[in-house]
């Protein structure tokens, strides 16, 4: 007889096969549902008793689901008798926490952010020079303000500054674009919280160089804006390298 040995006994060999948990399989399905459209955001799901006789799963497989779901960023879970999940769509925050993981487990190099900078951050002046919007030049004149009047507090003038650079990438009006600046300029900030580096003529060419590309944004002049930008974060990538090379202590052999 096939697919038998002697003894009468089965002789097909199966492999090992991986089945996805329950919660897995519930997370993916709502998953699909919100990322398609079929809940738009702020829709409360079913409450989880609900959601457990809907699915005739137990109520840890739910709860893990839905943690899962909130953990991505599609889901924001509220305490209390009005509580429950409610449905979000991922958002440029979303991607900003994602790349922050990145930064921080890869220990990714303080020259590479620089470098990355330098790629995009032109663009996005180049594209807030096109789309910028009142709002947009209301938040970017704010942050010049509080930059220009943060005095000797390291933290205020660090804040102002990220405060600046998300602006102008928000005035792009691209969301990729947005996030990516988000985590690359609060990455920059926790490696550049050094009082030694931010003297006064760090802050007043900061000062004057925002100033510079807050006018060619406003002026809706975009090669100005690419111009200015890239001759900012250039020299300023500079200066951190440059007080790196003066702050590294030889050591004896």
């Amino acid at each position: 007889m096939p697919n038998t040995t002697r003894n009468g006994r089965s002789s097909i060999q199966l492999t090992p096969m991986a089945v996805p948990k329950a919660s897995d399989v519930l997370a993916n399905e709502l998953r699909e549902r919100i990322l398609s459209g079929d809940y738009v955001e702020g829709t409360p799901l079913p409450p989880e008793r609900e959601l457990v006789v809907q699915t005739k799963m137990s109520r840890t497989t739910v709860r893990e689901a839905l943690r899962i779901l909130e953990v991505q960023g599609l889901v924001r879970i509220k305490a209390g008798r009005a509580g429950g999940a409610f449905v979000q769509r991922p958002g440029e925050q979303s991607m900003a926490d994602t790349v922050a993981l990145l930064i921080r487990g890869r220990q990714i190099r303080l020259a590479a952010l620089l470098e990355t900078r330098e790629a995009i951050e032109p663009f996005c002046a180049q594209l807030a020079a096109r789309h910028r919007t009142d709002e947009d030049l209301a938040r970017l004149d704010a942050a010049n303000d509080d930059i220009a009047g943060a005095g000797d507090s390291l933290d205020a003038f660090l804040q102002a500054n990220i405060d600046w650079h998300v602006a102008v990438a928000s005035a792009s009006h691209n969301e990729l674009l947005s996030g990516l600046m988000i985590s690359l300029s609060r990455a920059i900030y926790a490696a550049t919280e050094n009082e030694g580096f931010i003297d006064d003529k760090v802050r007043e060419i900061t000062v004057r160089a925002h100033r510079s590309v807050t006018k060619a944004i406003r002026d809706k002049d975009a090669d100005a804006a690419v111009r200015r930008m890239s001759r900012h974060v250039h020299s300023y990538a500079e200066s951190i390298k440059d007080f790196e090379e003066r702050t590294d202590i030889p050591l004896d052999d």
